[in-house]
């Protein structure tokens, strides 16, 4: 099935960005062009080799652009195209949002005492 081609622009936007770090990733690179290893720093949580996949995939899709400097040792940095800026613009209510209700959903999702003495 087709993703892009349904009523909901949701599907479109989640074909893009679809995942667990995709946006986590897009948020650490809006601030301008950021050294891989500086991304692995900040994106807590998220192996070498699926931070390789994902930042490939965003590349492929026109999110991202990579920059090899093509220097010993390695330099490789990656920076939003102007297609990622329109999409980082439309996260950033979403990254508001989590902010905002981040103790709220933290209440939530934490364990309470009955199912802590299980």
């Amino acid at each position: 099935m087709d993703r892009t081609n349904t009523p909901c622009g949701l599907d479109v936007a989640l074909a893009v960005i679809g995942g667990k770090w995709k946006p986590l990733i897009l948020f650490h690179v809006q601030s301008g062009p950021t050294r891989f290893s500086e991304i692995r720093r900040r994106v807590c949580g998220i192996s070498e080799k699926v931070l390789i996949q994902q930042l490939r995939a965003l590349v492929e899709m026109n999110v991202l652009l990579r920059r090899d400097h093509h220097c010993v040792p390695p330099v490789v940095d990656y920076a939003l195209t102007p297609f990622g800026e329109t999409l980082v613009e439309a996260l950033a209510p979403l990254c508001e949002w989590g902010t905002a209700n981040r103790e709220l959903v933290s209440a939530m999702r934490a364990p309470s005492a009955k199912e802590r003495s299980a």
